[in-house]
């Protein structure tokens, strides 16, 4: 019986032994590695102290739990790592919080890596490059999209100013391309010493470039100058054309032919079709630069690796409506003060105490500050009241510095990447 059981264990340690053989034998995987460009909202501006509002809406919440642990501090990811190159310098390390535009803010980094990781099951590197105020026709302007050309319209008004047309285009000229190059370089630098940025990194194992993320536009939309047409349908073509050659730019000068591409295209102020009365002057500009943007995805040559990603669909409409309504409240009280009316917004409160601890203010701007928060707790509830205040951080062109927007748009840059097919 026990040469039996012997016999019939030798072939099963035999197979056991052979398939862990079998699987130490298996090439390691190549580093995945993601390259995320652009200007201030690919920064990102929306304050850490935003943080909770994510988890005040129940659609949301799932982010706030991958982000922070159950202490409420933010996680660091363990196998995303970043290098990230703006106007402060390099800063590099384990993705967590503070990779934005300051130590004390998020971008879309954040939320990419997380969900690019659990996407992908593997350690991956991201490399970031992002500047505030750059525009694609001049600051990241690639090398196969030519000198940049002055309409003539814009020439002619210089020589009205009379300014000296050689030297502004001499400006021009040395402006042109600088942050195309910039990121080149970083991008190159830290792949080839890839282990001063995520130390476990094993040479053996190789990288592959396997994405660019693009998330850029604000200073070409409001740029009358090189868009004079932008009012009308196909005035911001230029920016298609340009956009085009820096997909192919990239492609060519970091040797990946068809490195995946996402564009993240401008959205800040949600959907043109949800404009208020207020932004109705802006909704023609807006939408026809955001088909701009997302025009490349479009064209046959890059069908199935470049992909655009409406952000618009990420904005906080709910947010945006306390925001507008606050506004109201705080644009009554600020014309009250300029016509010397806020005795007469006093007397409308119905609370005999209220009004004799208003009358008491004498500080004109302490007064006005207190009105406002009479009317907010008047016309506010306590929900909404918590997200005023921990909501917005920033200008709505900085998607109010809201990591609520920003975080779902990183996973909407992580979720709408293009699987690679070749690369380095």
């Amino acid at each position: 019986m026990t040469k039996m059981i012997k016999h019939l264990l030798i072939p099963i340690l035999c197979v056991v032994v052979a398939g862990v053989c079998t699987a130490q034998a298996q090439p390691k995987q190549p580093l995945k590695v993601f390259v995320l460009v652009g200007q201030s909202n690919m920064q990102g501006h929306a304050h850490v102290r935003t943080l909770q509002h994510i988890g005040m809406d129940s659609k949301t919440k799932s982010l706030l739990d991958d982000i922070q642990d159950k202490n409420g501090k933010p996680r660091v990811c363990e196998d995303v790592w970043i290098s990230y190159l703006s106007s402060g310098g390099v800063k590099s390390g384990q993705l967590t919080v503070g990779f934005g535009a300051d130590d004390n803010k998020i971008g879309p980094e954040l939320t990419f890596g997380i969900y690019m990781q659990k996407k992908l099951k593997q350690p991956i590197l991201i490399i970031k490059t992002a500047w505030g105020g750059k525009s694609i026709n001049t600051d990241f302007r690639p090398p196969s999209a030519g000198p940049y050309v002055f309409d003539q319209s814009v020439l002619e008004r210089l020589e009205k100013q009379k300014k000296d047309i050689k030297s502004v285009k001499a400006q021009k000229e040395k402006a042109t391309g600088v942050f195309y190059r910039k990121t080149i370089e970083h991008v190159k630098k830290v792949l080839a010493d890839i282990k001063s940025v995520y130390p476990k990194y094993d040479p053996e194992q190789g990288y592959q470039l396997a994405g660019i993320v693009w998330f850029q536009g604000w200073n070409d939309m409001v740029d009358r100058g090189t868009y004079p047409r932008r009012g009308e349908t196909g005035g911001y073509g230029d920016y298609s054309k340009v956009l085009a050659h820096l997909i192919r730019d990239f492609r060519k000068d970091l040797s990946a032919p068809n490195l995946p591409f996402v564009i993240g295209v401008m959205g800040a102020g949600g959907p043109t079709e949800k404009y208020s009365q207020r932004q109705q002057r802006y909704k023609k500009v807006h939408q026809n630069f955001r088909d701009a943007m997302a025009q490349p995805a479009t064209m046959k040559e890059f069908k199935g690796n470049v992909v655009a990603v409406l952000t618009e669909n990420c904005w906080d409409m709910e947010l945006d409506a306390l925001l507008e309504r606050d506004g109201q409240i705080r644009n009554q009280v600020r014309n009250a003060k300029k016509e010397n009316k806020l005795d007469e917004l006093i007397q409308k409160i119905d609370k005999d105490q209220t009004q004799a601890a208003l009358k008491k203010t004498k500080n004109k701007n302490k007064l006005e500050q207190a009105l406002v928060e009479f009317q907010r707790k008047q016309q506010f509830n306590e929900r909404e009241l918590q997200i005023l205040k921990h909501g917005r951080s920033n200008a709505a062109y900085h998607y109010l510095g809201c990591s609520k927007i920003m975080a779902q748009i990183g996973k909407a840059f992580a979720e709408a990447m293009p699987s690679v097919k070749t690369g380095k």
